[in-house]
């Protein structure tokens, strides 16, 4: 009799499957989205790109060039698209400026990974290979940087004027970029001088006159106008001033509860008491020489009654009252005084000094301003006009740019040149530099060299002119040795940029090149999307 077969285990080698389909599927869907993204700004790259015009659900309408502004208005639900939103955010907290420039180059820099994937190339071997191209990228654009000091002034502002001239009020950087470099330089602590805090520069915006009526102020403006429904003085010279966090008005029960008084004569007593109380409160204001009051805003009850603002202008006291909470830190430092938070804590000590508070009409409203202020911190103002409210908001952005711009020349004082010049340089070495490595390595890094030359293209095309040969004569200037070659928008050609005075701060370029090269490394190894309900 036969012997019962036996079936053999087979090798685990044969039958193991791995379904890598899916894997593939979403890194492909994650980049199509974020490449999506990138490409909804790319037209309004560089000082001829277009502007955008924005409708939010409530009815707002924003018009815009500035790449962190598009897409934090725009509604992307992709969590990879999310991710280049998120991108735009940190370079403009970063450098503040160049935040198109970030997204662009993360989009190409996508599409240069799509082509790498297909070809059979790892992720992991992809984004380590970014990250070498990063190092090497910053090590040539820091070789390629000139230094500037801060007293050169002409070479702060030409900087200022190139994030300008992008914009949609680029008109008005003859006066914006000066003024954006002023008030930076005026608020540069000689103790540290590698640091800039934007908050000691107050931007305040005003409806009607145009762009050209913005002023930088020495001292303090306030969007609103003096309480004086009782007839109170709209002007004082040799002001001393008290920034309170009180209330001069009858106070209140701690629990919401309604007291009812029948007799009159006890009427009359509760109303003398009152009148008894803020007479007492004003006496001892006046004690000190207060003539001007800023009142916090009070969210409790009424800051001031119509009582205490008739005793006030009878005490000829100039009162300011709903001023913000959060703007009480930015006044105390202006006028080196101390905000007082009690009565019993009113001492002329904490009083702070300035030889004019007036009111003025501007537009189609007032303004209050305080100038000629004694020991005055390290603070500007800078009221901005605008026409509509469209061009106010678009000038206030821009300014921040240019403010930004300056700052980062404060932080790191080295400019290079504009124009797709450092791009198209970086391309040529990174390429050259490819030529030298060996494997899969340089296949990926010639793919981030190609990648950079996306910001020359876009430039020209956004320009109208003819992207691939302005690209092609770029690359053959460059490799003649010409580093700051770019193109001229202005004049349709390429010239030496330096020379043309469109510059840039080197960290704006470093830090759009190391940001999207970690955007796109964290997007290539993302290979699969987990929903938690």
């Amino acid at each position: 009799m036969a012997a019962p077969a036996v079936s053999l285990p087979r090798s685990s080698k044969t039958e193991s499957y791995v379904d890598n389909k899916r894997k593939e599927d979403i890194r492909h869907a994650n980049i199509v989205a974020a490449r999506a993204v990138a490409d909804a700004v790319r037209t309004s790259l560089g000082p001829k790109g277009m502007d955008k015009m924005i409708s939010t659900s409530s009815g707002e309408v924003i018009i815009t060039n500035d790449g962190a502004t598009i897409l934090n208005k725009m509604e992307v639900l992709q969590p990879a698209a999310k991710m280049l939103v998120e991108l735009s955010k940190s370079q403009d907290s970063a450098a503040g400026d160049g935040t198109t420039t970030v997204v662009v180059i993360a989009g190409a820099l996508l599409k240069q990974c799509l082509s790498l994937l297909s070809s059979g190339i790892h992720p992991t071997v992809i984004s380590d290979s970014l990250h070498k191209a990063s190092i090497k990228a910053v090590d040539v654009l820091t070789a390629m940087a000139v230094p500037v000091e801060l007293s050169d002034r002409d070479s702060l502002i030409k900087s200022a004027s190139t994030s300008l001239n992008s914009k949609v009020v680029s008109q008005y950087s003859t006066l914006l970029a000066p003024m954006a470099v002023d008030a930076v330089l005026s608020v540069v602590d000689p103790a540290k001088p590698d640091l800039v805090d934007l908050r000691d520069i107050k931007i305040v915006k005003k409806l009607g006159g145009t762009v050209d009526d913005t002023e930088m102020v020495k001292g303090l403006v306030f969007d609103k106008k003096v309480s004086h429904a009782a007839g109170g003085p709209t002007r004082v010279e040799n002001a001393k001033i008290a920034v309170i966090q009180f209330q001069i008005s009858p106070p209140k029960t701690d629990i919401e509860q309604s007291i009812v008084v029948s007799d009159y004569t006890q009427m009359d007593r509760i109303l003398k008491e009152e009148r008894n109380y803020i007479l007492g409160m004003i006496k001892k204001i006046k004690a000190t020489g207060c003539n001007v009051l800023l009142i916090q805003k009070s969210i409790l009850r009424d800051a001031v009654t119509d009582l205490s603002l008739h005793y006030l202008a009878k005490a000829k006291i100039l009162v300011v009252k709903d001023v913000e909470r959060d703007e009480i830190e930015f006044i105390t430092k202006t006028m080196d005084c101390l905000p007082i938070a009690n009565i019993e804590h009113f001492k002329e000590e904490k009083l702070g000094h300035a030889d004019l508070v007036e009111e003025l009409s501007l537009g189609d409203g007032k303004i209050v301003k305080i100038t000629g202020i004694k020991k005055m911190g390290r603070t500007t103002t800078v009221l901005v006009r605008g026409s509509n409210q469209l061009v106010l908001d678009e000038a206030e952005r821009s300014l921040h740019d240019a403010l930004c711009v300056v700052r980062c020349l404060v932080n790191k004082r080295f400019l290079i040149a504009g124009g797709g010049a450092p791009e198209i340089e970086l391309s040529r070495q990174l390429g050259a530099w490819a030529k030298v490595l060996h494997g899969m390595e340089g296949y990926c890094v010639r793919s981030f060299a190609e990648a950079l030359e996306v910001i020359p293209y876009t430039l020209a095309e956004n320009a109208g002119l003819n992207p691939i040969a302005i690209v092609t004569e770029l690359r053959n200037r460059h490799a003649q040795g010409e580093i700051n070659a770019g193109i001229n928008v202005r004049k349709g050609q390429i010239t030496n940029i330096l020379e043309e005075n469109v510059v840039q701060p080197l960290l704006v370029s470093t830090s759009a090149i190391t940001l999207a090269t970690e955007c796109v490394r964290m997007i290539l190894k993302i290979d699969d999307i987990v929903t938690v309900r």
